[in-house]
């Protein structure tokens, strides 16, 4: 009797062991998956996968330098992605663990913020305008002046990002989204405190909702969102201000307080893959760096110049670059311009 108990003990604790999964936690921006992506990953590596979202570079950034919880994936943005690597936050990839890597179109490959992509994976890529509606909005659009026009007060959305913000007046004004003229910025404080009664909201994600119903005649957005918006109402149309803007992207990288490397390199390898990244833009919006998902993609997301702009339809762009120490100007100047009433 003592040896069938001994075995069944045996066997529920062979079980139990086997029924242990490995486990990865991914850090992404809000909306910026498909959810379903993320089960079939979960299905073929037989793993958990922990999702969490932030709103911004910023957040992002101060969770992973504090620590508490160990992200063993995030997607940050080329400038934060250029801070980490100086700050040692991140680990350097393998990439004989990422042939999908060859995927990857290769004009978003080496850029400045990671030459050589030794930290760093493309995802996304896009850039910053103003998304309106053709039917509350009356004048053209094809200036950030519209921002500051009084006609529309209480009907303009302004994205809650400090650097995105900032460099809107900063590309009103001719002057550099990356400067450290302390006078420039001055000047591009006073844009946005005078710009502040206009402004109905400074938005994130509900930015979506609000356009689509018809709740306010203008935002600032970035273009994948507006191609979702302009899916779900024709009367949106989506703009890039003829003074120049941000051209951005969107990595995937391995923080170094991460717990699975290899795990993480598996789903980085894994996101690229032509079926997977197509399913990912089809279901955000967003533009993929990986031209083999093009072909699973539908013709009116291909051939979207919002989502893929010719490099004379983009104009003069931008790419933020990492601010180092002088970042904290840029702070004070938000705290003042959020602080006004």
């Amino acid at each position: 009797m003592f040896s069938i108990v001994l075995v069944m003990i045996i066997g529920l604790l062979s079980t139990g062991c086997g029924s242990a999964k490995s486990t990865i936690n991914v850090y992404n921006w809000g909306d910026y998956i498909d959810p379903d992506v993320l089960k079939e990953f979960e299905k073929e590596f037989d793993v958990k996968v922990n999702y969490n979202t932030f709103a911004t570079n910023e957040d992002m950034y101060v969770s992973i330098k504090k620590g508490g919880t160990s992200y063993d994936v995030a997607f940050p943005s080329d400038y934060m992605i250029e801070r980490m690597i100086k700050e040692d936050l991140l680990e350097k990839i393998n990439k004989e663990n990422i042939p999908n890597l060859d995927n990857i179109e290769d004009r978003f490959l080496d850029l400045n913020f990671d030459p050589s992509n030794e930290y760093s994976v493309p995802y996304m890529w896009g850039t910053l305008g103003i998304i309106y509606n053709k039917n509350m909005v009356d004048d053209l659009v094809n200036s950030w002046d519209i921002l500051w026009n009084e006609k529309y007060a209480g009907q303009i959305l302004m994205l809650d990002s400090q650097r995105d913000s900032i460099a809107i007046a900063l590309k009103k004004l001719d002057y550099s989204m990356n400067t450290r003229n302390t006078k420039e910025l001055e000047e591009a404080k006073e844009k946005l405190i005078k710009q502040k009664p206009l402004v109905y909201a400074y938005v994130g994600d509900e930015v979506k909702d609000l356009m689509v119903g018809e709740e306010a005649a203008i935002a600032v957005v970035w273009s994948g969102d507006a191609v979702a918006m302009i899916r779900e109402n024709e009367n949106l149309d989506y703009v890039i201000p003829k003074e120049g803007t941000n051209l951005w992207f969107d990595n995937m990288v391995i923080p170094k307080s991460g717990k699975n490397k290899e795990l993480a390199e598996k789903f980085i390898n894994f996101m690229n893959r032509p079926e997977i990244a197509a399913k990912n833009t089809d279901y955000i919006g967003y533009s993929t760096t990986n031209y083999a998902a093009l072909k699973y993609l539908p013709e009116d997301i291909v051939n979207s110049k919002v989502a893929y702009p010719t490099d004379e339809e983009i104009g003069e762009v931008e790419i933020f670059k990492d601010l180092e120490d002088f970042l904290k100007v840029y702070d004070e100047i938000w705290l003042e311009i959020k602080a006004q009433r």
